[in-house]
């Protein structure tokens, strides 16, 4: 079965900015934030200060990946010059997305260089309270001015939206208001990240929040959602609950795998990140070839 990674990352140099101030890499694959917490970012094996392209690849190879999506957010810092490099030089295993930052004075040039020099199809805005646009100002509404600008934006564009709205029960996690605004642009596709994070016991929850967000233009990838089943460990009984509600709710088809490496790493091996949705008996064999190919193939390659 031929796989795409639909979420991962590189970074030159962790230099994120966080709720908890700038996060900074100390070496051996770990970080500090600026509140004094040291911890294993990513195994210390794909890097010291940063993971390369060729780090990544290795991963790939190791575990059967053809190709992988490389995304963007504070947590890792913004990498946009980096990324590009990554898929100029390897063209037939990466392509990636663009972001930037709306409240930026000179946002309007960043995305010159962005779209018009560098030539991104794809934009993804990180956007929770953790280490998104929220973390260091007050909650942005996913249905006002400043986001509707930026969907206008890619909508006239061609862009691809990619979107990471936080965890539920936390101000950025706006699913009535997300819904409203994706509504208004249907000729954009928007690729909703980490199945909007659900935990444990939100079966529930994401029940009613996917079936706001069924759009024939809105899909969905899984990336992290065994890491936010804390403290489940592999087979990750929670997770599968969840892809089995996704199924039912938004279909096979909407949804894209992905481990949103190299930091979920640290936690996991890639080989479980990857077993536990062929094991957890959800999908038959040819929906499995969506989750783990053809639906990312169609909309990012």
């Amino acid at each position: 079965m031929k796989i795409i990674d639909a979420h991962a990352h590189v970074a030159q140099y962790v230099s994120g900015f966080t709720s908890r101030g700038e996060l900074r890499a100390i070496g051996h694959g770990k970080a500090q934030y600026a509140t004094g917490e040291i911890f294993q970012m990513f195994p210390a094996e794909l890097g010291d200060c940063g993971v390369s392209p060729e780090a990544l690849i290795k991963v790939m190879d190791k575990n059967g990946v053809d190709k992988s999506v490389l995304l963007q957010g504070n947590f890792l810092g913004f990498q946009n010059e980096y990324t590009f490099e990554a898929i100029k030089k390897y063209p037939p295993r990466f392509t990636g997305a663009a972001t930037y930052d709306p409240f930026c004075n000179k946002a309007e040039d960043v995305k010159k260089r962005l779209f018009d020099e560098l030539g991104f199809k794809t934009v993804k805005f990180e956007l929770s309270d953790g280490s998104g646009l929220m973390a260091n100002r007050p909650p942005v509404d996913l249905d006002g001015d400043i986001i509707n600008g930026c969907f206008k934006y890619a909508e006239e564009r061609n862009l691809t939206v990619v979107l990471d709205i936080g965890r539920p029960r936390c101000p950025c996690w706006q699913v009535d208001a997300l819904a409203s605004a994706v509504s208004k642009y249907p000729d954009v596709t928007f690729v909703i990240c980490h199945l909007l994070a659900p935990q444990r016991g939100d079966a529930e929850l994401l029940k009613r929040s996917l079936g706001k967000l069924v759009r024939d233009n809105v899909y969905f990838d899984l990336a992290s959602l065994p890491n936010n089943q804390k403290p489940e460990v592999y087979p990750y009984p929670s997770a599968a609950i969840h892809l089995s509600t996704a199924k039912a709710v938004v279909g096979a088809e909407k949804l894209m795998f992905g481990t949103d490496m190299p930091c979920t790493l640290a936690r996991d091996s890639y080989s479980n990140l990857k077993n536990y949705i062929i094991e957890s008996n959800v999908f038959t064999a040819r929906e499995l070839e969506d989750v783990f190919y053809n639906t990312a193939e169609k909309i990012y390659f």
